[in-house]
């Protein structure tokens, strides 16, 4: 089968077009023809070598390795133990993720616990349904259901999701991008007001998918207009996050998807709480995102889309920024 492996750490070229067997899947595992591929932020962290990551939180990484975790495709064998699976069902799934940060997904076939794979919704093309699995389950497990018992790598407090009402108002800083855009579609999905925070060019955007209030970053900081919001989603993160914390109203909280630099003491002074998780492969959550898919509660927007050979070209794309939803490749 062909594929794109990483052969050495860098830049976008070092993704090689590979012709590599097609794997045997393990008992409880099935193999699936990949018709799609979503790309995510781990798969160039891990192309750079996670770079600025300290040792102990960085996995061993065997080269040469096929990256990706989120694929939609058809089930072309099952083997062993898999019971709710046939050849010829349509898929989707996040795989292996954070057990494996890069779980082979670049790929004409990859192998997928059952655990991990959803049904995909008959209405939804393959595309937007690679989407969907690694931005969907992050912004679910956030604000909807966390699913599981794994503590975080970055806190010691359990993630517990505040409710999500019409008497809550919601900041989704990046709103535009992959988990931003899937944030605040499940927000107003559970009623929420949505404040809706990125760059000029997305305003349309996230205006038709829902947004009540838009504020455009570069012209405005929403930290000296936005105050009293019950919850900010900081789908951008980092040590900025805090910034955000003069917005919240006492009993507010922050949840910030890549974790910054707090001070625990500042956060009881102000009476706010600020958690984070680590989103993990669930294939029962995905499932109930793609109902919500197929009716068209949410939606996926695509960026762009590119064939598994241009993946180099894909990375490029993505290391522009501004990226509207997500970035997908097509398989042939």
């Amino acid at each position: 089968m062909k594929a794109i492996r990483l052969h050495d750490f860098g830049g976008p070229e070092v993704l090689r077009h590979d012709e590599v067997p097609v794997p045997a899947p393990a008992p409880g595992e099935v193999l699936v023809r990949v018709k799609a591929v979503g790309l995510n932020p781990p798969d160039w962290y891990v192309r750079e070598g996670m770079p600025g990551v300290p040792a102990e939180f960085k996995p061993p990484f065997d080269l040469p390795l096929i990256p990706g975790t989120d694929i939609s495709g058809i089930v072309e064998a099952v083997a062993d133990g898999v019971q709710n699976f046939t050849a010829g069902d349509e898929v989707m799934g996040l795989l292996r993720f954070p057990d494996a940060m890069q779980s082979g997904a670049y790929a004409q076939y990859v192998t997928a616990p059952a655990a991990d794979l959803a049904p995909k919704p008959a209405g939804v093309d393959h595309a937007h349904a690679a989407g969907l699995p690694m931005s969907g389950l992050t912004a679910w497990q956030y604000l909807i259901e966390v699913g599981h018992d794994h503590p975080s790598p970055f806190q010691e407090a359990r993630h517990r999701p505040m409710p999500l009402t019409a008497d809550t108002t919601v900041l989704v800083n990046g709103a535009g991008g992959g988990v931003g855009h899937l944030a605040l579609q499940l927000a107003k999905w559970k009623g929420a007001r949505v404040i809706a925070v990125a760059s000029g060019a997305h305003e349309e955007f996230l205006r038709d998918l829902g947004a009540d209030e838009y504020i455009d970053y570069t012209r405005q900081r929403p930290e000296d207009i936005v105050r009293d919001v019950d919850l900010v989603l900081d789908a951008v993160g980092g040590p900025a996050s805090r910034r955000f914390l003069p917005t919240l109203r006492r009993g507010g909280a922050l949840y910030p998807v890549y974790f910054g630099d707090f001070d625990d003491a500042e956060n009881a002074k102000l009476g706010v709480t600020v958690t984070g998780t680590q989103v993990r492969a669930n294939g029962a959550q995905l499932a109930e995102l793609g109902k919500l898919l197929d009716t068209g509660a949410i939606r996926v927007a695509i960026d762009s889309t590119f064939t598994l050979e241009d993946a180099p070209a894909a990375h490029k794309r993505a290391a522009q920024g501004h990226i509207q939803g997500k970035i997908v490749l097509t398989v042939p």
